[in-house]
């Protein structure tokens, strides 16, 4: 791609959508990345309209001859592409005939992951609805941020988290009509009219004929740094996340079976746990209750899953366990990917000699929607994250946008068919693009051999008397301590140093917590790392704060120091 590409605006001008909110408030095209689908044929061959639901399920089922196939397993329950369009259509029938959804209307989706979540992730899409779906542990307060921000006026939630609903729709009365489903969509539960007024409706729906740059969902980042930003994606946006990394770097299969813990309402588990599967004619399965780690291993073993997606810290949990001796049999597992947070080398290098599988590490964002770095097989170079995916590509630039050639270290951008688009952000919108690229604000350091290694995020750096030193480093030496769980490192205020590094660590059981294992631990990471980045504070904790996705929020760490230090 070139330095001087305009931002590329397909569609033929003709939105399929009546309420135009969403696109009214994208920022100004000239804000925006530049966006290239001419690199990958699939994403080329792509027509000027298109409904990514139509794409996802309708031709499953009228053009691939899928129908029959196994699309969810969710408990004793099995569901065929066929079942699942039907089950589709009927909650389309319920958003129109009996909610009132015109296209364009933005509603707002809540529920673990489970079939009838699905169903309803692809129904709005199908009706023409912008789909704003939100993370089961969000409370009332958040949604109703949501809800304002996005003017969302419908809702469809999980019975079981009807609770927190209704105190979003005190908080924000924009929301006013809102339907409760069950996990199977069969009314099995009190209180669940969106599977009774199902029950009424015939089978069969027309899709809405959406453009392929209508909006099909506004996602929201996951709070790492702070008050979540809505992201905008069209449906041309979900389709390239299904026609590039699971195609491109890992070889998809009709006979895949997938599972794993990011939720649906996370971009990374949008794809992993919903998109990717249905793109290759191949199935998901969904359990009850939080994904322990027992959890995802009874699920490997009584599902034959075959692909799995998690969280390092899960990954490293998974090894543990594994190498222990457990009774689970994971033969069938073939292929893991690793997103969310970077993976640290010793996780990896865990879970292959537990298991012999070498873990797929991927980098996305929100903003972007799913992986852009990545590396496979024989590909991997272990303790790299990747290059850049096919259809995408990234470099390495300094604090002025400048390009530097590899070797370097810099801020990673990257752009390709997808990219940063926030609702009604504009100050946002100015700090994540520059130049036509996206920055998702990333440290790293790239080889000459184009692979990328992560340093930190821009803003886990640490500036102590002088010397930059990444978090995320100190953090990679920790965990290769025996008596090291998890850990997570800050900088914290110093009147000496302006800074120092301060670690934040979860000990393995038997390990004691005291001034002796703060000394063993930091000789340890001197003897690994260079001496002046070891952490001159340690304090023993329980667990981190995280987001509902895993990922560690390191800023509510360094917050509590900055509090602390006045």
């Amino acid at each position: 791609m070139s330095d001087t590409k305009a931002p590329f605006v397909p569609g033929d001008g003709r939105t399929g959508h009546v309420d135009t909110f969403a696109r009214d408030n994208l920022p100004p095209k000239d804000l925006w990345p530049v966006m290239d689908f001419s690199t990958v044929p699939e994403l080329a061959a792509y027509p000027d309209r298109m409904n990514a639901a139509v794409e996802l399920l309708d031709k499953a089922v009228s053009d691939y001859g899928w129908a029959d196939r196994t699309v969810i397993r969710y408990a004793d329950l099995t569901w065929t592409y066929a079942d699942f369009q039907k089950k589709v259509d009927k909650v389309c029938r319920v958003l129109v005939e009996d909610m009132g959804l015109v296209p364009g209307n933005r509603v707002l989706l809540r529920g673990p992951n489970n079939p009838m979540m699905a169903a309803c992730w692809l129904a709005i899409l199908k009706a023409g609805g912008v789909c704003v779906a939100t993370m089961p542990l969000l409370r009332g307060r958040e949604l109703a941020y949501m809800a304002d921000k996005a003017q969302i006026r419908h809702f469809l939630c999980d019975i079981r988290l009807a609770e927190d609903a209704q105190d979003a729709m005190k908080r924000a009365p924009i929301l006013d009509t809102v339907r409760y489903f069950s996990p199977e969509g069969e009314g099995g539960l009190d209180g669940c009219d969106l599977d009774t007024a199902m029950a009424d409706k015939p089978e069969g729906f027309d899709a809405c004929d959406t453009a392929a740059d209508d909006m099909a969902l506004i996602a929201f980042t996951s709070g790492t740094t702070g008050q979540p930003k809505g992201t905008m994606h069209f449906h041309r946006d979900i389709m390239a996340m299904c026609d590039c990394f699971p195609r491109y770097v890992y070889t998809a299969s009709a006979d895949d079976v997938y599972s794993g813990s990011p939720p649906v309402a996370f971009t990374f588990g949008l794809g992993a746990q919903l998109c990717f599967p249905m793109r290759s004619g191949a199935s998901v399965v969904y359990f009850p209750g939080p994904p322990t780690p027992d959890t995802l291993l009874e699920t490997i073993q009584n599902y034959k899953v075959t692909t799995l997606y998690t969280a390092p810290t899960m990954y490293r949990v998974l090894a543990d366990m594994i190498k222990a001796g457990t009774d689970y049999d994971i033969a069938s597992l073939s292929q893991c990917v690793s997103a969310g947070e970077t993976l640290p080398l010793p996780t990896f290098e865990a879970f292959r000699e537990a298991t012999g599988i070498k873990i797929i590490d991927g980098l996305g964002s929100t903003e972007m929607i799913h992986i852009f770095v990545s590396a496979a097989g024989d590909t991997i170079r272990p303790g790299a994250t990747g290059k850049a995916i096919p259809g995408y590509e990234a470099c390495i630039m300094d604090e002025d946008g400048t390009i530097l050639a590899p070797p370097c270290d810099g801020l990673l951008a990257v752009r390709g068919p997808t990219g940063c688009r926030y609702l009604d952000n504009i100050e946002r919108q100015n700090a994540y693009v520059k130049n036509g690229w996206n920055l998702p604000g990333d440290q790293y350091r790239q080889d000459e051999d184009g692979y990328f290694w992560y340093v930190a995020r821009a803003d886990d750096m640490i500036i102590s008397a002088g010397y930059n030193i990444g978090g995320p480093e100190v953090e990679v030496a920790l965990l290769d301590h025996p008596k090291v769980k998890e850990c997570a490192v800050v900088g914290a205020p110093d009147p000496d140093r302006g800074h120092i590094v301060k670690a934040f660590v979860v000990l393995r059981d038997g390990a004691e917590p005291g001034p002796a294992t703060v000394k063993e631990l930091q000789d340890f990471v001197k003897a690994q790392i260079a001496p002046y980045k070891y952490p001159r504070a340690i304090d023993f904790v329980d667990d981190l704060p995280r987001t509902e996705t895993g990922k560690v929020q390191r800023f509510k760490l360094r917050q509590a120091e900055e509090e602390k230090a006045g």
